[in-house]
């Protein structure tokens, strides 16, 4: 897991973390406003100019109404582990959900965490905002005028928390997507302790780091797993961590948090 900061923290968090979302606690602002939207299974932080709590609340119940409306109609939606095809007829984030399982070879739902965060802070964008960073169970969707350094949460791993990745503004926004086989509650196939994916879509670094992190049962098969990461199109670049072990692949720019 992934979280946005501007400054290197030297508190360390316990693995159990995550599901109280304790690692909030340690994003920078930077003069933004943090407004936190929780509906059912979504739970968002969202660090923006201005409070955007009513708003983002709108948007995550549209989104999620879509979601909810078609796994209604198209239950293998929900359930699938390959990937469907695509649907001409579906709304927006369906479509972009069912063409990031396509490109990742994994079902949709494996980009449904970077998927609602994208679509939720491309809208801010588009309601007039020129700055915003929404994470979402440390998917994050990020789009910032400066650069920043985004601390990796691998759960037990002693690199936990002490290796960052530093994104330029140019290239954002982007999406900086996490899975892990140690920490969380999200399906993978993978003993990864954080695989961190960096793409223009953030439903795609999602699907990818599904991939990416059910390729990696032990230390001996990450540089497999990063030979499968450059094989998908659209894939900025990964950082796989599992145990003592690193492995970097693409546009990454790593730095030491102390």
């Amino acid at each position: 897991m992934t979280s946005a900061s501007q400054k290197r923290q030297k508190k360390r968090l316990a693995p159990n973390s995550y599901r109280k979302r304790t690692y909030r606690a340690l994003v920078e602002s930077n003069g933004l406003v943090s407004s936190q939207v929780t509906v059912r299974e979504t739970d968002l932080q969202i660090l923006a100019p201005r409070d955007v709590t009513t708003q983002a609340y709108d948007l995550v119940y549209h989104y999620r109404n879509q979601l909810e409306n078609y796994i209604a109609t198209h239950p293998a939606f929900l359930t699938s582990l390959a990937p469907l095809p695509a649907d001409p007829l579906a709304p927006p984030i369906v479509k972009a959900m069912l063409k990031a399982g396509q490109v990742a070879a994994v079902g949709p739902m494996a980009a449904v965490a970077g998927a609602v965060a994208e679509f939720v802070g491309r809208d801010l964008l588009a309601g007039g905002l020129d700055e915003v960073m929404v994470e979402n169970g440390g998917d994050i969707f990020l789009m910032r005028t400066r650069e920043c350094v985004s601390a990796i949460f691998a759960g037990p791993s002693p690199l936990s928390q002490r290796v960052g990745l530093r994104i330029a503004a140019a290239d954002m926004p982007l999406g900086l997507c996490t899975s892990s086989g140690t920490v969380g509650h999200s399906l993978s196939l993978g003993t990864a302790d954080a695989v961190t994916v960096l793409a223009a879509s953030a439903s795609l670094a999602d699907a990818v780091a599904t991939l990416v992190g059910n390729a990696v049962q032990d230390e001996q098969t990450m540089g497999a797993a990063l030979e499968l990461a450059q094989t998908i199109p659209g894939i900025m670049g990964v950082v796989i961590i599992k145990n003592e072990q690193l492995g970097a692949w693409g546009k990454v720019d790593l730095v030491k948090i102390a």
